[in-house]
């Protein structure tokens, strides 16, 4: 299951949204079926941040969402995204996985 995630920052609020971002990152290493959990940000706009997810199946999502570090981030970082999240599912259909 993949889910990709874009968050778009308030004018000014970048740095301050990245260094959330980053914290989440080092909080979902502890979730065991979180195969992948990437942020990403665009090099065409600084305001722009996005999340590659790759869970186990459907219940490691919903563990994902679950937990208190997930809860906590959307409530620190509501007020300092410029509009909703953009979150979107994919079914992977083919991959190139190295070791």
């Amino acid at each position: 299951m993949i889910v990709v995630a874009k968050l778009k920052a308030q004018e000014g609020k970048e740095a301050t949204l990245e260094a959330a971002l980053r914290d989440m990152v080092k909080k979902v290493a502890s979730e065991e079926e979180t195969e992948a959990y990437t942020l990403h940000k665009s090099s065409k706009d600084p305001v722009l941040f996005m999340f590659y997810e790759k869970y186990k199946n459907a219940d490691a999502l919903k563990f994902h969402s679950a937990t208190p570090h997930f809860k906590a981030l959307f409530a620190t970082i509501q007020p300092m995204l410029a509009e909703p999240p953009d979150i979107e599912m994919y079914k992977e259909l083919a991959a190139l996985d190295r070791p």
